[in-house]
């Protein structure tokens, strides 16, 4: 797929790659990095760490007694689970704590867990799934912090649940999508070429279920184009699996068996309820 022809044509002042991230980020490029030091790192900045843990208490993940420590959730959840919920965690902490932009968030947070956790099934990258999921929309998050006032009626009802009415909306006021700020921060904050690419191209993606020709791309893409299957009726969800894992050379009938299974658990459903957003197939945006 050729590149996005639309420029980022607003100046934004995009948040810069927090310091702690950026040693996380050279930790974990370290094959024999340990949990430990990961542990350490995200204990040394406070407000992270406090952010981690509460996600880790909260319903969504249901561990059995209340984790204390960040090594402590390590051990239930592992490493990439938890530095995926530090970067989500600094993300938030990069914008204003707007009440507009909750509803934002709560999809990012969900989606991440479920691209991460599909990945992980499926045997792809993992950490580039969690970030294409926990990044997608964060482009308005930026937005939102350049020109509140302007961009606030764009998320709300019934605006903000019409996809191509967003992005014309979006252009027309900014000469920008969201979208394409959000690729801007993941290129500033270092993501993996494919979480980027899964970002600035998500809408046509998903209009067309159009996997891109780069095998790291395609593979995030497939997991995004899955995790939306997941909100439809079985056999709908069936044909999605079969369309997505021929191009990929993945095992159809493992591709079926790991959807219906992630479809049939609880914290499967809890992620779907509030998974309702623009660009999803259960919405019928696009």
């Amino acid at each position: 797929m050729a590149a996005d022809p639309r420029p980022l044509a607003l100046t934004l002042d995009l948040p810069a790659l927090p310091a702690s991230l950026a040693r996380m980020a050279r930790l974990l490029a370290d094959p024999q990095h340990s949990s430990a030091a990961l542990a350490g790192l995200v204990e040394a900045d406070m407000a992270l760490a406090a952010a981690v843990l509460r996600v880790v208490n909260s319903s969504l993940f249901g561990l059995n007694g209340r984790v204390q420590t960040v090594q402590h959730a390590i051990t239930y959840l592992g490493t990439v689970q938890v530095a995926a919920l530090t970067y989500e965690a600094a993300l938030r902490n990069s914008f204003p704590a707007a009440q507009a932009l909750q509803p934002v968030w709560q999809r990012a947070s969900a989606r991440s867990a479920l691209f991460g956790r599909l990945a992980r099934e499926l045997g792809t990258d993992a950490w580039a799934a969690h970030a294409a999921g926990l990044f997608e929309e964060c482009g308005k998050a930026a937005l939102f912090r350049h020109d509140a006032v302007a961009y606030a009626p764009l998320l709300v009802p019934p605006l903000a649940d019409d996809a191509a009415a967003l992005l014309d909306r979006e252009q027309l006021a900014f000469g920008t999508c969201h979208d394409i700020v959000a690729a801007a921060l993941c290129e500033t904050w270092g993501l993996s070429p494919a979480a980027v690419h899964w970002v600035r191209h998500q809408h046509g993606l998903r209009q067309h279920r159009r996997l891109p020709p780069a095998r790291a791309a395609r593979e995030v893409a497939a997991v995004a184009l899955l995790a939306d299957a997941l909100a439809l009726p079985a056999d709908d969800m069936t044909a999605v699996a079969d369309a997505v894992a021929e191009p990929l050379g993945w095992d159809r009938d493992a591709v079926r068996h790991t959807l219906h299974a992630l479809q049939a658990e609880a914290l499967t459903e809890r992620l779907l309820a509030r998974l309702s957003r623009p660009g999803c197939l259960s919405s019928g945006a696009d």
